[in-house]
């Protein structure tokens, strides 16, 4: 359980922090969204989200840009997670994103993992040489509740995509995702929401989707608690920077081997 080799790719975001956000703003669509981080981040800095805010950021050509010394700012065999203030697929973004997938596909070697709740608009915003996918994209299909297990996940699994993995974040309900988990998913990622208003993660849902991925022998990863944490009858109150931490001291994480991400 603790080799390093074997470590899912959701613990590598704990000690790997790099992250490139072409655009910022969204629009919010489903009831994971109702306490979003980002609209909660923007209104410390009295910044409107959403509706027609969905701006480019002065920092879109960070996969090309160079140091003095002429290497890459982001250097090679590293792990971006890309467009975590916005959603890659947000129809806003609509005239920006062909760019984006022109400086992913330069950087091949740069892994870009994408999460979104728009999965739906997957296949009208991928790029014509797209094909059965791009090995260097990992998507991350977003789902909360059972409403969204059974609207995404259908279309999700239909999809050309090489590396696959499932966001249960965050958390708001117990879910059944068994019948979407093969050997094309690579990982299961479960969390709780964050936040002053957070709604509570109940510890037997997380677990319940652990068995889920041990009977189908997917690798699951509990990556964070939430702030309104239920556990054997007792609700906790943890804070945002401890509910990492205490997700990994549960040790449920479960791993088929090494998995397909670049070490």
């Amino acid at each position: 359980m603790n080799d390093s080799k074997n470590i899912t790719f959701l613990e590598k975001k704990r000690h790997t922090h790099i992250s490139w956000n072409p655009w910022h703003g969204c629009i919010k669509i489903s009831p994971g969204c109702k306490y979003c981080y980002v609209y909660r981040q923007d209104k410390m800095f009295g910044i409107e989200t959403g509706s027609d805010n969905v701006r480019k950021n002065a920092d879109f050509d960070l996969p090309l840009r160079r140091k003095r010394d002429k290497s890459y700012k982001l250097p090679p065999n590293s792990i971006v997670f890309t467009c975590f203030t916005s959603d890659f697929f947000v129809d806003l973004a609509d005239q920006w994103r062909q760019d984006a997938w022109d400086m992913i596909r330069a950087r091949k070697d740069l892994t870009f993992f994408i999460f979104t709740k728009r999965i739906d608009r997957f296949s009208i915003c991928t790029p014509t040489d797209w094909g059965d996918g791009y090995e260097n994209v990992i998507i991350g299909c977003t789902v909360e509740n059972q409403a969204m297990v059974n609207f995404r996940l259908p279309i999700f699994k239909q999809l050309p995509i090489k590396h696959k993995a499932i966001i249960a974040a965050p958390l708001l309900e117990k879910i059944d995702i068994s019948q979407y988990l093969d050997q094309s998913i690579e990982e299961v990622s479960v969390g709780g929401e964050s936040g002053a208003y957070a709604r509570i993660c109940d510890y037997t849902w997380v677990t319940d989707i652990r068995r889920q991925c041990i009977e189908k022998d997917v690798s699951f990863c509990f990556h964070q608690t939430g702030a309104k944490f239920l556990k054997d009858g007792k609700l906790y109150s943890i804070q945002r920077k401890y509910q990492i931490s205490q997700a990994a001291k549960a040790n449920i994480n479960y791993r088929i081997g090494k998995n397909n991400y670049p070490e």
